[in-house]
């Protein structure tokens, strides 16, 4: 173990502790309870023990009635008779699960997990047996398979490329590089093309337009391109392609970054969108907003599309589903002039629509959408219900027969949605582990992941910081005036390197948060809410870094140290271990032309690798970059004379930390 990890005192997230509690699940008209107190059912009939299950992926079986439901904290998957509403059994899998697909007759499911020695975990259904075990690399997530399920397509979201699998073998025949945060796969029908949902943008944040982008690849010849989203288009978290194969719909974020961050009303600082792809051309056809325009559907997570006409999304932080009527939507878009206009403002009001007002649009869909919340019949119901009471966090999706199926994060449970029921039957639960009692850092990682902490839900916290990190913008917060944007910092360990934000205005992480609450989310909490938060901020821990070799720097971060640490270069005298900040603020020449300040807080460096564009104005996109054009910490002239191989040597190093 490096200094490093000690110094940070890496151990296992603190919400996952266990607790022997247990029941049996039964179906009940209208909906699911738990019976009498008993053993839940276990892997190889032991009892489950996990308090927190988190459950995040699901699937459903062709043909024998059973749903998959992956969960990720408790390393286990759900096996659930859906006809019965009955929990069969559980199945072991490899610690830190990320994603499933299950293969065309149900028989087999892929299961990708792990972080630096990232594998697939390759399952029997029937038995529940591991039959395989497939190293893929550095944290993989978002499988799909071919048609013929002779591939299978695993994202290296750290590593920025799409790894193809040879079933046969089992080996990793190629690699294909993507552009960010490679997140969601999705396979055309005929298997020809693959595309792939790049989480994150990859552009100097304080250039005009900066977008996430879908990737795609040919099966065969592994080339491909890329497709521009909209400007402000982040947080891309998933992708799928409609069952004729001509379109695909990906879910995301589009952030008015550009605007101050003066109000929420009407989708001034963050909208959610669902986009339309042409399949064929590779190219955008439209974004759509996804919420109403008093109310926001927050963090759209999962997007299915089951070939009965809709699509429909989970939205993990409002706590609801979206059903959008497709060819509806389809037609109205093909009915749009396609003249450049302004006549379509923020609040939905229009004079005269054109195919480019449509991002801008919160009236739009109109008439082709409905919203399904995960509990009571409308979307503040919770306020009538103590936190610990509702279900919060729907991620995975999928529609059976009409029903539609998402798992709760933290609530342990499927929500089971009956879109021809009547409102106040239309919401059913199927437990799938005792009710969870929130630790103060899960019940902080709950109020960090929900916009019913936000006026009018338009955001969460995450929304912004997703897994507590960067969202590639810069933003025009009110903290130290309008009109000085600032890139989007981490949160890991921001409560252990005070100041926080870039000109140091607030003393500490702690006043940040309530800072957050008040000013960006514009709602007044009490002092427990952000208490929570903070306990759950200082619970994360940085992840493995993909530069690492074998767990260990390589002779290139080796010799990076040393030049890091020399007389030479005083890296380490603004930047010392083991946080890698001195926590002060220096000028650095970094002032550019809508700063107001010279002086600039002196950021951590570990996980710099995951937190692109750098600087406070996110003016580089590559380490490299800061010091070859921004000549950072070139006091003395030294940081100009480093030959490339002392450069890259130098950048190894840091990020590997």
């Amino acid at each position: 173990m490096h200094a490093l990890d000690i110094a940070l005192g890496c151990k296992a997230a603190p919400h996952r502790s266990w607790l022997l509690v247990g029941a049996i699940v039964t179906g009940v008209t209208g909906g699911w309870m738990l019976a009498d107190p008993g053993e839940w059912p276990g892997a190889a009939g032991t009892c489950l023990a996990q308090e927190f299950l988190g459950p995040t992926e699901i699937v459903a079986s062709p043909d024998v009635g059973l749903l998959y439901v992956l969960c990720q904290d408790a390393a286990r998957i759900a096996v659930v008779d859906r006809q019965k509403g009955e929990l069969v059994r559980w199945i072991p899998v490899p610690a830190s699960p990320s994603g499933m697909v299950l293969g065309r007759d149900g028989s087999k499911l892929y299961v990708t997990a792990g972080m630096g020695d990232g594998t697939v975990c390759v399952l029997d259904t029937a038995s529940g047996n591991e039959t395989a075990r497939i190293p893929v690399g550095h944290s993989p997530c978002g499988p799909s398979l071919s048609p013929d399920e002779a591939r299978l397509y695993v994202c290296n979201r750290f590593l920025n490329r799409v790894a193809v699998v040879d079933l046969a073998s089992g080996q990793v025949t190629a690699c294909v590089p993507v552009i960010r945060e490679p997140i969601a796969t999705a396979v055309t029908p005929g298997g020809k093309t693959v595309f792939v949902a790049n989480f994150l943008p990859l552009d100097r944040a304080d250039e005009f337009d900066v977008a996430a982008e879908i990737s795609w690849f040919n099966a065969d010849t592994l080339q491909g391109g890329r497709i521009r989203m909209p400007n402000g288009t982040t947080d891309l978290h998933d992708l799928k392609i409609t069952s004729d194969g001509k379109h695909l719909v990906a879910v995301h974020l589009l952030a008015r970054y550009q605007m101050p961050t003066t109000q929420l009303e009407r989708g001034w600082m963050n909208t959610n969108a669902l986009s339309v792809v042409d399949v064929e051309q590779h190219a955008w056809v439209n974004t759509v907003l996804l919420d109403d325009i008093d109310l926001g559907a927050a963090l759209p997570w999962r997007v299915v599309c089951p070939g009965d006409g809709r699509v429909y999304v989970s939205h993990a932080s409002s706590d609801e589903v979206t059903m959008v009527e497709w060819q509806p939507l389809l037609e109205k878009l093909a009915s749009l002039p396609k003249e450049a206009s302004s006549g379509v403002a923020y609040d939905g009001s229009q004079t005269s629509l054109t195919t480019s007002d449509v991002p801008n649009d919160l009236s739009f869909l109109v008439g082709l959408k409905q919203r399904f919340p995960i509990y009571g019949t409308g979307p503040y119901d919770y306020l009538e219900q103590p936190i610990d009471e509702v279900p919060k966090g729907p991620r995975g999706l999928c529609v059976v027969d009409g029903k539609i199926y998402t798992s709760v994060y933290f609530g342990n449970m499927l929500a089971v949605i009956d879109p021809a029921a009547s409102p106040h039957r239309r919401v059913s639960y199927l437990r799938l582990g005792p009710k969870a009692q929130l630790s103060l850092e899960r019940r902080g990682e709950l109020f960090f992941h929900d916009a019913a902490l936000c006026f009018q839900h338009w955001q969460s916290c995450a929304s912004c910081h997703p897994d507590g990190r960067v969202d590639g913008l810069n933003w025009d917060l009110l903290n130290d005036g309008l009109g000085s944007p600032k890139n989007n910092k981490s949160m890991l360990l921001a409560h252990r390197t005070p100041p926080s934000m870039w000109e140091g205005v607030r003393p500490d992480g702690e006043a940040a948060v309530r800072s957050g609450i008040r000013h960006i989310q514009f709602a007044i909490r009490p002092e427990e809410d952000a208490a929570a938060i903070d306990a759950y901020l200082k619970s994360l821990q940085p992840i493995p870094s993909p530069y690492l070799v074998n767990g260990e720097w390589s002779e290139a971060a080796r010799r990076g140290k040393e030049l890091f640490s020399s007389n030479r270069l005083h890296c380490s005298q603004c930047h010392p271990e083991p946080l890698y900040t001195d926590l002060r603020k220096h000028d650095v020449n970094s002032r550019g032309k809508f700063d107001r300040a010279s002086e600039f807080d002196t950021p951590t460096l570990i996980e710099v690798w995951r937190t692109a564009p750098y600087m406070h104005d996110g003016h580089y996109l590559t380490l490299e970059e800061v010091f070859r054009e921004g000549r950072h910490g070139d006091v003395a002239g030294e940081v100009e004379k480093l030959t490339d191989q002392e450069l890259h040597d130098l950048c190894e190093f840091l990020r590997s930390l």
